[in-house]
């Protein structure tokens, strides 16, 4: 294994690039001036193809990022209701029971990534870029937190009007520091999921489950505020760590840190609540099921972020509220409102008209990589490992991997 000091790193001149020789691993090579060649090759060839303004529906990219988004959606839902179900009980634990989900992390990211680094080479990349994956995965919990918070003072329907705030921090975030520029297309494709979650939350309001005044709305809409800002920033920072460096590694990082920052913070706000607590074999078992599928939705976040953008992540999950209702339909008894179809349907409509934009990449080319993607990993998902599997295709020089593998 290379030192770290030759691989890239967060502000670093060189970088350790992924690439697939056909197999199920991503081969390392040095990403020199030839490799930059055949990816600026690949590129040129990929964006050289006659688009129409409907060209990406048709390609299987467009299929895997609304599947993923879905898919996603459907986490949410199932531990919005395992967290549901442990109110229930009387257990309500939010910081403690996402300590579980972090540690599973730690134990599978962290050893993969020790396993595959070494020791030393993971030391030197705690020291120079540990600070940053801090800063990333105190975002991270603090938004677990703030959210589930504000629904103890605030009602649902104002807690998830507020949620629109992240969509809002993702855009203008993006566009001042990663400097993407959105086209039209995807403003309006974000604007009519808006309007489709805005439909749904209306019919909310209708049939009166918006969970009525709230104990504290002042309270409860400033958590949701600042816990809808603190996703937003997660989610842009995640998309700019996961283009440059290997998922295991960002996922190692954010399962160490966050095990420690939510296991100070459950030790401190959850104590009282764990002792009201009911412990029984269910409450272990949604405790299980909890963690299991909040550690799959963060282990697949990342290959979203890199075919798409934090911004179709944002939108992806305005879902989640209408698979909530198909779920509490038969587990919580919900009656759904004629207006949750539409509302499903306008959103996925506003999925396919954010990516009416022409490109043959989408987004999975970043503009803060560079004009040949020459800062970023070239990982399953990016418009880096799309270029160099072209040009490699053609047989060009510093397009084939050598046989050094990594996931």
């Amino acid at each position: 294994m290379a030192d770290y000091s030759k691989q890239d790193h967060i502000q670093g001149a060189t970088t350790t690039v992924v690439v697939t020789g056909g197999s199920s691993h991503e081969s390392q090579f040095d990403n020199d001036h030839t490799t930059n060649e055949a990816v600026g090759h690949g590129l040129q060839q990929i964006e050289a193809q006659q688009v129409h303004w409907y060209s990406y529906l048709k390609t299987t990219d467009f299929w895997v990022v609304l599947f993923i988004g879905q898919l996603l959606a459907l986490c949410i839902t199932a531990t919005n209701t395992f967290s549901t179900l442990l109110a229930n009980y009387g257990t309500s634990i939010p910081a403690f029971q996402s300590v579980f989900t972090y540690i599973l992390l730690s134990l599978v990211y962290l050893s993969y990534t020790l396993y595959t680094y070494g020791p030393r080479r993971y030391g030197r990349i705690l020291l120079v870029d540990g600070w940053r994956y801090f800063i990333l995965s105190f975002l991270d919990v603090q938004g677990n937190y703030f959210t589930v918070l504000a629904y103890r003072y605030t009602n649902i329907l104002s807690a998830q009007l507020i949620n629109f705030w992240a969509i809002v921090c993702v855009v203008v975030i993006s566009f001042l520091l990663l400097r993407v520029r959105y086209k039209i297309f995807q403003i309006l494709g974000i604007l009519i999921c808006c309007g489709g979650m805005g439909i749904l939350l209306a019919s909310d309001h209708i049939q009166g489950t918006n969970g009525g005044e709230g104990e504290n709305m002042i309270k409860g809409d400033l958590f949701a505020l600042l816990g809808a800002t603190c996703y937003g920033l997660t989610n842009v920072f995640e998309e700019w760590y996961v283009s440059k460096r290997p998922m295991y590694e960002v996922l190692s990082f954010m399962g160490l840190f966050g095990m420690c920052i939510n296991g100070v913070q459950a030790a401190i706000f959850d104590r009282t609540s764990f002792q009201e607590a009911t412990w029984n074999s269910q409450v272990a078992g949604y405790l299980v099921g909890y963690t299991l599928v909040l550690a799959f939705f963060y282990s697949v976040v990342p290959f979203l972020l890199r075919i798409a953008s934090a911004a179709f992540y944002n939108i992806s999950l305005l879902t989640a509220n209408f698979w909530g209702t198909i779920i509490g339909i038969h587990v919580f008894g919900y009656a759904i409102h004629y207006l949750y179809p539409v509302a499903f349907v306008l959103i996925i409509v506003g999925l396919a008209v954010y990516f009416l934009a022409g490109s043959a990449l989408g987004e999975s080319k970043k503009p803060w990589l560079g004009d040949n993607q020459e800062d970023g990993v070239a990982g399953f998902g990016t418009a880096k490992l799309k270029a160099l599997n072209r040009a490699r295709r053609q047989g060009l020089a510093g397009a084939d991997p050598n046989t050094e593998n990594a996931v």
